[in-house]
């Protein structure tokens, strides 16, 4: 009898919405969605079969009308390519700081513009500046004040008499500063992101923990957090997937030096690809790297989604 009810129900939902719904409305709907569609195909769906098909292949840019089939040669390769472990290690290395310091950074700053403090708009303005810049002009930027011959950060250490420093030439300091610079730079962004969160955490639920005799660190930890705890999911997977997509500043600022110590997998995708011109090999490093990146994300999503359903 339950059964037979939903059923009932079920088709009288499907009747109004087909009376809902005509077909001109359907129409128009794909009509708004076809553009998107084949773009998404052109610049989507397209580039992953053909890179998929290549990364099978020892397909060269200097020679694509002689193409062979080499089965998972180029696999087997990148497992031995002491160049291409390093260029993963850096991207570990990478994700592995500015994730965690770049999330710190940016909540602390959305906690301080949350709170009633003088010139909220003008901090609000100059901690979203950084995002607007692009990544190439700030990575120029930086790289001109930490010249280690007439940048301006060392001409201050000199002044200080605390010496120059040799920075994005050192390898031992230019992967940090990279990490630190793109922390700096991507931090107003996520700052506005949990802005947002807390502006609609109701009051009502703060003056009630300050009724329970809640100080302002346990109305942090028992209150805040557990309330915006979707929001950090989601700041914490976009920013992972950005991190592992590390390219611009080290192809600016340092060009994968000094010693490899700033190459990460991205560039050298790019570097095998475009300026060795194997794009066999690089398809095949690329689609690794994307499973990688993948796993990782969805791992990550699915722990964060139990956290949030508790």
């Amino acid at each position: 009898m339950l059964k037979q009810t939903k059923g009932i129900k079920i088709k009288q939902h499907y009747k109004l919405f087909k009376h809902t719904y005509s077909t001109q409305d359907t129409i128009v709907g794909w009509a708004f969605l076809l553009p998107a569609v084949i773009l998404g195909l052109i610049f989507i769906i397209t580039p992953m079969i053909i890179s998929l098909s290549y990364s099978f292949t020892d397909a060269n840019l200097l020679r694509l009308n002689q193409i062979n089939f080499v089965g998972f040669e180029q696999f087997i390769n990148a497992f031995k390519d002491q160049d291409m472990w390093q260029a993963f290690g850096n991207t570990m290395k990478f994700v592995g700081c500015v994730v965690p310091l770049q999330l710190i950074v940016a909540f602390a700053l959305a906690l301080i513009l949350n709170s009633k403090v003088k010139f909220n708009t003008f901090f609000r303005w100059a901690f979203f500046v950084p995002v607007m810049l692009s990544l190439a002009v700030t990575s120029m930027l930086w790289m001109n004040l930490l010249n280690e011959q007439d940048g301006l950060i060392n001409a201050i250490l000199e002044a200080m008499g605390l010496g120059r420093q040799r920075f994005l030439e050192d390898p031992k300091q230019a992967m940090n500063i990279i990490i630190i610079i793109s922390a700096w730079q991507g931090a107003g962004y996520q700052m506005l992101i949990f802005l947002s969160a807390l502006k609609n955490i109701p009051k009502d639920v703060y003056e009630a923990a300050e009724i329970d005799g809640a100080n302002k660190w346990q109305k942090l930890i028992y209150v805040t957090c557990p309330l915006i705890k979707s929001t950090f999911s989601f700041i914490l997977v976009t920013m992972l997937i950005g991190a592992f997509r590390l390219i611009t500043q080290p192809m600016i600022m340092t060009n994968g030096g000094p010693t490899g110590s700033t190459m990460t997998m991205s560039f050298y995708i790019y570097r095998q690809g475009i300026t060795y011109r194997s794009v066999g090999y690089s398809s095949a490093i690329a689609l690794l790297y994307t499973i990688f990146m993948a796993t990782i994300a969805l791992t990550l999503n699915k722990v964060t989604g139990k956290d949030n359903t508790k």
